[in-house]
């Protein structure tokens, strides 16, 4: 199938500047069935916000089994701490650790800055953390110890003020153990034993004895992320995300065994998880695709049924005849992940512009980048890598303006802002200007019409 647009979640590129040849091709998108989630959201969000905390117990009762505490006590923080193994325990504070020293790294590259734009007048900017957040930590099939300590590690070294973290409760215990370990160590001020749309809702609305969310991060499924995209505009939030998504790059010297176990890894996540190969050797490329269905029945169960349909209904693998066909293809999908299994690797750092988080080398793969190495896992998917990073120290940072002036300094400032208001119409503007020329230069006449 050459010369035709690939369809990449939600976009279809109608052309590529080079003909694109398909040997496994996505048959659905991540749109498939969304419009019934949007609707049954609205509805859900339309009655947490008319009956506030009654509804969100209901709701916990109902999809999670949930009829204790919704507030996390500090004695079941502690009691949590106890079932968790020394080993594990250790491994958290590791990954953690790495977590807390990239973010505070990324929060030294940006800074207060003041210049003087013209004599005697000076701007400048500050960057200034939201005041609360609510983190949502996705539970359920998985524990998503990871995912706590991406969304509440990064804001603590923003510093931000109060952070409220959620997560679905085991209808027996609550939240579990390790994840409540976690949520405590990476510096939560409140824990709920919520999930789902109602516990997006609690944090946005200010439940149970938490602030109203400025700002909402953290991945979850599709209704919470539809929670999140109905509300922002009300509150901030990290991104609109998709299923996760995974494109990797391979050439000729790549050892197919290692990608193909990396495409199904990130397969697993769900029956809607997109994987893409892009290669240039044909006989790598079969390779893979023989490769795939085998080692997804290594897997357990639940994951392999994910794998499955993930891997049927949304891989491809696209065969391009050199290393720049590939890089137009990667920058045309940007995917989430994006993993380089190919030579000159300084070459590819410097091609590729439109990606989540870039992987370089079979040294490395995504599952690193997902527990301990230390950049956020919290990532754009379905091409919103086109124009938006992931989660960051920055995201949690306002970036503030401010001036002030001398009047000798407002003094150009204002002549011009009075001439180009009044060119535009807008009298009350000019007027603004006007009396200022008035008040500090009461003997001086000033052409204020163009």
């Amino acid at each position: 199938m050459e010369g035709q647009g690939i369809k990449n979640q939600n976009c279809i590129f109608e052309r590529f500047f080079v003909p694109i040849k398909y040997l496994k091709k996505a048959v659905r998108t991540a749109e498939s069935d969304q419009e019934q989630v949007r609707s049954e959201v609205q509805k859900m969000l339309d009655r947490l916000k008319r009956e506030g905390e009654a509804a969100a117990r209901i709701y916990a009762r109902d999809f999670d089994k949930w009829v204790g505490e919704i507030v996390v006590s500090q004695e079941a923080i502690e009691n949590a701490k106890k079932l968790v193994p020394q080993q594990l325990q250790d491994d958290i504070r590791f990954a953690h650790d790495n977590i807390r020293r990239f973010a505070e790294a990324q929060k030294a590259t940006t800074s207060d800055c003041s210049i003087e734009v013209s004599p005697g007048f000076w701007a400048g900017q500050k960057q200034i953390p939201v005041g609360s957040v609510g983190c949502y930590v996705p539970g359920g099939r998985y524990s998503h110890i990871a995912s706590a300590m991406m969304t509440i590690t990064t804001a603590a070294v923003a510093g931000v003020s109060h952070i409220t973290a959620c997560s679905p409760p085991s209808h027996e215990t609550g939240i579990a153990p390790a994840t409540l370990f976690t949520m405590d160590l990476c510096g939560a001020h409140r824990i709920l034993n919520l999930g789902g749309v109602q516990g997006i809702a609690a944090m946005a609305y200010g439940m149970f004895g938490a602030p109203k969310a400025d700002m909402l991060v953290g991945p979850g499924n599709q209704y919470v992320a539809e929670a999140k995209r109905i509300l922002f505009g009300s509150v901030g939030i990290d991104m609109v995300a998709g299923p996760t998504d995974l494109l990797i790059i391979a050439d000729q010297t790549a050892d197919p065994y290692l990608v193909a176990w990396d495409l199904v890894g990130q397969a697993e996540h769900g029956y809607n998880s997109p994987v893409w190969l892009v290669a240039t050797d044909r006989a790598l490329a079969e390779a893979v695709i023989r490769q795939v269905p085998s080692l997804i029945e290594e897997l357990p169960e639940l994951n392999a049924k994910n794998a499955r349909a993930a891997w049927r209904d949304y891989a491809e693998i696209i065969l391009c005849g050199d290393r720049h066909e590939m890089v137009e293809v990667a920058n045309r999908y940007s995917p989430e992940h994006l993993q380089v299994q190919a030579a000159d690797l300084d070459w590819w750092l410097s091609q590729l512009r439109s990606y989540g988080s870039l992987f370089l080398g079979e040294e490395t793969t995504v599952a690193f980048g997902d527990k301990a190495a230390g950049p956020n896992h919290v990532l754009p998917t379905s091409g919103s890598a086109r124009y938006t990073g992931g989660l960051s120290v920055h995201k949690y940072m306002k970036t503030v303006t401010w001036q002030r002036a001398s009047k000798d300094g407002s003094r150009p400032i204002a002549a011009a802002t009075a001439r180009i208001s009044r060119l535009e119409g807008m009298e009350g503007h000019a007027r603004t200007a006007d009396i200022r020329l008035e008040k500090f230069f009461p003997n001086e006449n000033f052409r204020l019409s163009v």
